[in-house]
């Protein structure tokens, strides 16, 4: 999520060089103890992770991921984020099958995912809400045995979908995203892209114009040398596939979420206290784009305990999967 490039304040991070999927290179020995970033299980059993398309209506086709489980104690729903696909899950999915049957979805706009034009279908956070309450019921998904884990662009439209249908999910997981409007909380590029305007339109060209080096930094940026971590190439392809698949980019669909967003915050926060599903919360300290402070603030406001995981940044579940995987087992708890 580069976005510092947009207004010409950002810097580039120090060059990864840790591989990715591998927990241990990911984070050094003290950030793994201070994040709470365990050790990663031994590899289960080899699972394959099927990629197709499921079609929600007549502007929507969804391309999606699942990993099977002979014997599921539940269903797992992953929600990725900017400038993400389906494939920032698969290590995690995979990890997971041994317990769970795992779905992944790419957003309208992202991935392979349809993008139809504005007038059809305005992709903001509550557009993106309607979206994901069609692809549970598509999926044929039991709601009372799915934990849904989002983050980023992908958790406030799993929120404003619980306020709508309580029992969609037994649990949702999130984390590093932002609930509520709250500019000061975020990141000097993001808060010119919500702004609207001249400055939006900035930010939006130039993300447009910088895809390659979002695509290489956004993961890492603002991490320090040790914390840097690189993403597989496989991820890094799909989102420089996807990225401007059917004529319109992410950044394209990106902006056009951030246009709804304010709007859409405000909703949530004015129906929070309505919110039955159950919550649990992770975020990074070191996250860069949105800052922990207004993870803690949502957390009081929902009742729950944030899981803090120091040292690691706005993506958790690719800088330290390990956590995000205990966070789902713990759901299911």
């Amino acid at each position: 999520m580069n976005f510092a490039h947009g207004t010409g304040r950002g810097q580039h991070g120090p060059r990864g060089r840790a591989p990715a999927g591998r927990v241990a290179a990911a984070c050094v020995a003290a950030s793994l103890l201070a994040s709470g970033c365990a050790a990663p299980r031994p590899p289960a059993p080899p699972r394959s992770a099927e990629v197709g398309f499921i079609v929600i209506d007549a502007d929507i086709t969804l391309r999606r991921m699942v990993v099977e489980c002979p014997s599921p104690q539940g269903t797992v729903l992953f929600l990725h984020g900017f400038p993400e696909t389906l494939y920032a899950w698969k290590d995690i999915a995979l990890a997971l099958s041994d317990e769970y049957e795992v779905h992944a979805i790419d957003w309208p706009g992202f991935g392979q995912s349809s993008r139809p034009p504005v007038e059809r279908f305005a992709y903001a956070p509550r557009d993106y809400a309607r979206i994901l309450g069609a692809y549970v019921a598509e999926a044929g998904l039991d709601t009372s045995r799915l934990a849904i884990c989002a983050t980023d662009i992908g958790a406030l439209p799993a929120l404003l979908l619980a306020l709508e249908q309580p029992g969609i999910a037994r649990t949702l997981v999130v984390g590093d995203f932002a609930p509520f409007d709250r500019p000061q909380y975020l990141y000097e590029s993001l808060r010119d892209l919500k702004g609207g305007g001249r400055p939006a339109e900035l930010v939006h060209a130039h993300m447009n114009r910088t895809r390659d080096e979002i695509l290489a930094n956004a993961f890492r940026r603002g991490l320090p040398e040790e914390a840097q971590f690189e993403i597989s190439a496989e991820f890094r392809d799909d989102m420089a596939r996807g990225w401007d698949a059917g004529g319109m980019t992410s950044a394209d669909a990106f902006r056009h979420y951030y246009a709804h967003f304010t709007r859409d915050q405000r909703d949530f926060e004015a129906r929070r206290s309505r919110l039955r599903t159950p919550v649990r919360v992770l975020w990074g300290t070191d996250d860069v784009y949105i800052d922990v402070a207004l993870g803690l603030e949502f957390a009081a406001a929902v009742g729950t305990e944030p899981r803090l995981l120091h040292g690691v940044g706005h993506y958790p579940h690719l800088q330290c999967p390990e956590a995000v995987i205990e966070e789902v087992r713990a759901a299911f708890r």
